[in-house]
């Protein structure tokens, strides 16, 4: 883990609404059905240097609350929804899966974010969540960064 500063950014894709509770069911997950939609509409040129991005913004309150999920990719895009990560400091947690596969790559998608839940589960931590903006940053096929805004 470390903190970094990120500047403001502009994000295009699909959205979804909804909460931590519901994305623990298979009949109320809402999370994946969004990114096959994104992989299955929205074109992303990974040889010229385009990444994808899972931004999380509009918290209702905290990881108990109802908030927005959007997949997207920084490709300006005017029939796709818009938003912006917002400026300010973010803790980052590195996950790598170990294949380029769907499996290998959700897994450590969902081990990154055990590793977040792990680390806020815990009172005493030196960073709290300020529930602004979070992302996860897809850098390549196995290597994903998990930026979560802190206060």
């Amino acid at each position: 883990m470390k903190v970094v500063d990120v500047n403001e950014k502009q994000i295009y894709g699909i959205s979804v609404r909804t909460t931590n509770a519901n994305e623990m069911g298979p009949e109320t997950a809402k999370i994946g059905k969004t990114w096959q939609q994104f992989d299955r509409e929205v074109s992303v040129n990974y040889q010229a240097g385009e990444r994808v991005y899972g931004v999380y913004y509009e918290y209702e309150s905290d990881a108990n609350g109802e908030f927005n999920v959007l997949a997207g990719t920084e490709n300006p895009n005017e029939s796709l929804e818009q938003v912006t990560i917002l400026k300010g400091k973010y803790l980052v947690f590195e996950g790598k899966a170990t294949s380029p596969d769907d499996n290998a790559r959700i897994q450590a998608v969902i081990d990154t974010w055990g590793k977040v839940w792990g680390y806020f589960s815990n009172e005493e931590t030196e960073y709290k969540r300020a529930y602004k903006t979070d992302f996860e940053h897809y850098i390549n096929q196995t290597d994903i960064n998990i930026y979560i805004s802190i206060v």
